[in-house]
This record gives structure tokens, sequence and C-alpha cells, in this order.
């Protein structure tokens, strides 16, 4: 069920996008009819009816995420209010000025804060993230706990200039596209990869307290 509500507002946006890409003048005179309020001048232009749909869309998608979740009394993440603010504030900037570069930003933003939350959280209060969110399945040295959550760091800083990068070299289509299964794709890519590296230490470990155990009982 959670892993639902993470990707409905992505599965939305991008679905709603495709959509009004496929018919750009139906769409807004769609979007103008029922949402000309939203947008300064009061018409929404084919070429950006569709992510400005797809925006609105996201919007009142994130919304309800976190109203379900406050509904069910479950604990709404902090990283979740974020995004909420984000992609209130740029999706709002990008429905009203009818520039989409408000909402492409979104992504690299919210990268960006989580690699300074992972890192601020390391350097200044001593609390590593990733052993606290993950400590309780595993046991590793304090030492790879910091190479995994620098390696997170990095890692956001990376898919937030990636991002941009597409945002600005490509079309909105296509930067759609990769905003939805490029970035997941690497996410998940990346988690495969740490997932193998702590494997590895996990066994490193086992091996060096066997042969310790075996003297004790000796």
């Amino acid at each position: 069920m959670k892993l639902l509500l993470d990707f409905l507002p992505l599965i939305l946006f991008f679905g709603t996008f495709k959509y009004a890409e496929s018919d750009a003048e139906g769409s807004a005179r769609f979007a103008s009819e029922h949402f000309g309020f939203l947008v300064s001048g009061g018409t929404f232009a084919p070429d950006s009816a569709p992510v400005l749909l797809a925006t609105v869309v996201v919007i009142v998608a994130t919304l309800v995420q976190v109203g379900i979740l406050l509904m069910m009394r479950r604990k709404v993440d902090t990283m979740l209010w974020v995004t909420f603010a984000l992609v209130t504030i740029l999706g709002g900037a990008t429905i009203w000025l009818q520039n989409p570069t408000f909402i492409k930003w979104k992504p690299s933003v919210l990268y960006w804060v989580m690699a300074l939350v992972f890192w601020a959280s390391s350097a200044f209060f001593g609390k590593n993230l990733l052993r606290t969110l993950m400590g309780a399945q595993m046991e590793l040295p304090a030492q790879i706990w910091q190479r995994l959550n620098l390696a997170w760091v990095l890692f956001f800083i990376a898919m937030g200039g990636l991002n941009l990068w597409v945002a600005y070299n490509f079309s909105t289509s296509f930067w759609a596209t990769f905003k939805v299964f490029g970035l997941s794709a690497l996410l998940l890519l990346f988690m495969l990869v740490q997932g193998f590296f702590i494997v590895r230490h996990i066994r490193e470990d086992e091996a060096v307290a066997a042969p310790v155990s075996d003297q004790k009982e000796a």
C-alpha cells in the first residue's frame, strides 16, 4: 500500500502528460475551460498544456497522498512534506507562469535537499541517517556505514545534476519519460549495487568472526 502511494503521483504525472500530449490542442481547450483561472492570462497554450495539466494532477495526487496517510493516522515522513512543499511551490509557479522550467527543477532540488540532510546529519550532529534507517536489520562497522552514507550523498548530488542536464538539453516530453523511468532505474541500480556491497562486507565480517568463535570453543 505504501509503495503504491509513493509512486502514485509519479505515475499519474506521466500518464496525464502522455495522454494530454497525444492531443495538445484538445488538452489546451479542456485546460483553459476548466483550469483557466490557474494561469496568468486564463488560457493554456497547446505547447505547454500537457506538462501544466500533469503538474496540476501531481499536486492534487501528492495532496491526496498526504491526506490518506493522515486519515490512516500514519506518520507523514519529513521528505514527503518536503516533496509536497516543492511540488506545490514549483508546480504552482509552472502553472501560473506556463513555464515548465520550475517543475523540472523539482527533482533536482529534492535530491539536493536529501543530499544535504544526509551530509549535515553526519557532519554536524554525528548521526548517520542510513544507519538509523537500516541498522536494526544488519550489523556493519562504523566506517562502512560512513562510506554508504557518503555514497548516497554523492549519488543524490549527481542525480540532481543529471536531471537538470536532461531538462535543459532535451524536450519536455523526453524529460518526463526520463524523470519517471530513467531516474527510477538509476535509483534501483544504485540500491542493487549498494546491496552487493553490503552483502560482501557482511560475509567478510562473518568470515573474520568465525575463527574467533572456533578458538573460544576450543
